[in-house]
């Protein structure tokens, strides 16, 4: 197993907390809707279609899916999306309010090598703000990158292991601003972007585009930067990445 049962405690403490913006959860919700936006911009230039309708047909899978913050809207937009938590909690909260609001969202409660069908894949796999909660992350990376399809893609987003996370994600946003609950993240779990390549190259992926974030907390803004040194994301193919956009045309 990957899944570190104290962060799995920790995300069922925190559960029934998902979907109020102005709780502890209130810098995903602001995040969220800067990463959602990325997503469909990558998928779109990927499959060569106006981001509109990107997404419809797809099949995706988003791992550590959490309350499904962001799964609900990928469903909104078209896509068949399959969730995947290891935590009770955030499972049940998320099927909860997406049965709510009338989405439909396939959960599964456990690790994507439990949960999943053998040979399941999909058109674009997620793995949004969960690499750095994992016990194993090479093992973690390589099993996701497997479930990418043939022509599909694979984004992941999490934070780099520099100085400067450790001051600004760590010092600055638990313990200073109080902006995330204190021990959300261990400095020694954090990923740099070419560990993370290293990792999903295994199962033959190669990054096609990096980008740095930059979160104000007194804001509660959220925008793209060069600087990869906090949180960034990546976006990773086949190569070559064809399989998608020829099933789109």
């Amino acid at each position: 197993m990957t899944a570190i049962t104290s962060e799995i405690e920790r995300f069922n403490r925190l559960s029934a907390t998902w979907w109020n913006s102005q709780g502890p959860m209130r810098p995903l919700h602001v995040v969220n809707a800067l990463r959602l936006g990325h997503v469909v911009d990558q998928i779109a230039q990927h499959r060569g279609r106006p981001a509109a309708d990107a997404l419809k047909g797809l099949r995706m899978l988003d791992v550590g899916c959490g309350g499904g913050l962001l799964s609900e809207p990928l469903a909104r937009l078209g896509a068949q999306v399959v969730g995947v938590d290891a935590s009770p909690g955030n499972v049940a909260a998320a099927r909860l309010h997406a049965q709510s609001e009338g989405v439909a969202v396939d959960y599964r409660l456990g690790e994507p090598a439990q949960v999943l069908a053998p040979g399941e894949q999909f058109d674009v796999v997620l793995a949004l703000e969960v690499v750095e909660h994992v016990s194993d992350v090479p093992d973690f990376l390589d099993t996701v990158a497997r479930r990418v399809a043939p022509g599909g893609l694979l984004i992941a987003s999490t934070i780099d292991r520099t100085w400067k996370s450790f001051a600004f994600a760590i010092v600055g946003a638990e313990y200073v601003l109080r902006v995330l609950p204190r021990g959300t993240h261990q400095w020694s779990r954090f990923v740099r972007p070419t560990e993370l390549a290293a990792s999903v190259a295994r199962a033959g992926l190669q990054q096609r585009d990096l980008r740095g974030m930059r979160y104000l907390p007194l804001l509660h803004r959220a925008s793209w930067c060069r600087d990869t040194r906090v949180n960034y994301i990546a976006t990773y193919a086949h190569a070559p990445a064809t399989g998608v956009a020829a099933r789109a045309t």
